[in-house]
């Protein structure tokens, strides 16, 4: 039976999206934990422990872009004819996963922390890049693709709930004062992300390499030519509209989450004085709200569109900061009530903002190929996770650096009122700063269901041999707005991408 012939089950949708638990998983641990796990128990200063996120994701960034490039080109290799071109990475991802607990080691040297979390960085690039392409190769159906992130959003979100719950109960157990309980943590977490990785590789496919654009494999370059070629493909991806706007979605709405995450802890331990088991419940309460947001918002980005969502949760973020502020000015008597309606807005804003860009991303290599002819499902993924954990990077290094001027002491019961008031900065500029660059792009974003079905239908005709000519005037107005090119210059009348010669650009058409 052909790829293109397959019916998506429910075995396959819940098949796909359990690879989220290491994806979200991981992340999740470490966005909550790690800063206030170097700090407290490693003995590092927040500047040690930013430059260990900021070094590690640059070098990281480097590599997420190539392995798009390379998964696009693996399936004409021994091992991606067997294995498949991106199904592969996700197997050889195995071996490194179950080795998550070393993270969690206490006591050793700053080097030891930093080559662990390079680590952790490049599996989760050799694992998540390739992954990320499956919904857009395994259907072009918006519906099923909703459905397909929808399972991936919900694992995603119960990652969270199992990272946020599971270290405050092993607190319990073992105390606070130790860092044995992270270990513990990361240890679970490791059986778990080998069981999703193995699960995923039989759950999903990959479109038939008969049918991916051939002009790749025929190709035979010098190393600068293939340099140039990787560097044209990775730059490329910005001059389609569409990208451009839902790339500044994702990476103002997600670092605006990092930075708060990361000072969460902080700001229940030190700003309200209260203990890290209380943090731990309320990051709990947070994620169990996230897993009904993302329910609802499979919903309700159908209905709504994807813009409008966007929207919502950045609203519900800035509503958020503002109560968690205020919590900290009005002190009152008994604040988890309060602390606890806010984790749960927090969380129905953190659960939409997480799901719409991962189901947004499947539709944009149907928007780039209205532009390329080509499919660069591997390029896009690359160049979102690259982006992403450069800006992240930064993000991270950066508030380790506030934390530090603002005289924040590594291993201290206590903090000073300088210290409290540079964390209650960080939540007040930089989340609802970064929410509101998030509306700006959202107003901008002009993707929806009833568009993207108008570019599919005007594919499918211009593979099946209709003329440009003959494209409705409402056709010609939404390829414009999604791509950002004039229509008479889509449909591979451009230089988008590499290009070789006049031959190989012949080659792809009749490929098509």
């Amino acid at each position: 039976m052909k790829n293109a012939e397959r019916v998506i089950k429910f075995k396959n949708i819940i098949g796909y999206g359990i690879t989220d638990l290491f994806g979200m998983g991981s992340l999740a641990v470490v966005g909550a934990w790690m800063l206030y796990f170097y700090t407290t128990f490693c003995g590092l200063s927040p500047v040690e422990a930013g430059a260990i996120f900021a070094v590690a994701r640059i070098i990281d960034a480097l590599i997420s872009p190539l392995m798009g490039y390379i998964t696009d080109n693996f399936g004409s290799t021994r091992l991606g004819k067997k294995f498949g071109r991106r199904r592969f990475f996700i197997l050889l991802g195995i071996p490194f996963v179950a080795c998550y607990s070393l993270l969690f080691v206490a006591g050793m040297s700053f080097w030891y922390y930093l080559f662990s979390y390079i680590i952790l960085e490049i599996t989760l690039a050799l694992v998540m890049v390739p992954y990320e392409t499956l919904a857009a190769e395994m259907t072009k159906d918006f519906s099923t693709r909703s459905k397909l992130a929808g399972s991936r959003m919900l694992f995603s979100q119960s990652a969270v709930f199992i990272a946020s719950i599971l270290p405050g109960r092993l607190m319990q157990i073992f105390g606070e004062n130790t860092a044995i309980s992270f270990f513990y943590t990361a240890a679970v977490f490791s059986v778990i992300f080998v069981i999703a990785l193995i699960t995923v590789y039989f759950s999903t496919w990959e479109t038939e390499e008969e049918k991916v654009d051939v002009s790749f494999k025929v190709e035979k370059l010098s190393l600068l030519e293939n340099v140039k070629k990787v560097l044209a493909e990775l730059s490329s991806t910005f001059r389609i509209k569409t990208f451009r706007h839902h790339l500044a979605i994702y990476i103002f709405s997600f670092t605006s989450m990092d930075i708060f995450i990361a000072v969460f802890t902080y700001y229940i331990v030190f700003a309200l004085h209260q203990t890290s088991v209380l943090s731990s419940n309320l990051l709990t309460i947070m994620s169990v709200s996230q897993v009904a947001a993302v329910a609802g918002t499979i919903w309700l980005v159908v209905k709504i569109g994807p813009a409008s969502c966007v929207k919502i949760a950045s609203l519900l973020s800035i509503v958020s900061i503002i109560g968690y502020v205020s919590v900290y000015g009005l002190a009152p008597e008994n604040i988890f009530p309060y602390l606890m309606a806010i984790c749960i807005v927090m969380g129905l804003s953190r659960g939409a903002a997480t799901f719409i860009p991962w189901n947004v991303y499947s539709f944009i290599p149907d928007v780039d190929e209205m532009v390329t002819t080509r499919r660069r499902e591997g390029i896009f993924a690359g160049v979102m996770t690259f982006s992403r954990k450069t800006t992240v990077a930064v993000a991270i290094f950066i508030v380790g650096n506030i934390l530090q001027m603002g005289g924040f002491v590594a291993g201290a019961k206590e903090q000073s009122l300088t210290t409290v008031n540079t964390v209650l900065g960080l939540m007040i500029v930089g989340v609802i700063g970064l929410q509101l660059m998030t509306l700006v792009y959202a107003f901008r974003f002009k993707l929806s269901k009833q568009r993207h079905d108008i570019i599919l239908d005007e594919i499918n005709r211009l593979k099946a041999g209709g003329s440009m000519e003959h494209a409705g005037d409402s056709t010609r107005k939404t390829v414009e707005e999604l791509t950002g090119w004039k229509y008479e210059e889509t449909w591979g009348n451009n230089n988008v991408g590499y290009k070789v010669n006049a031959q190989s650009a012949k080659s792809v058409s009749e490929t098509l």
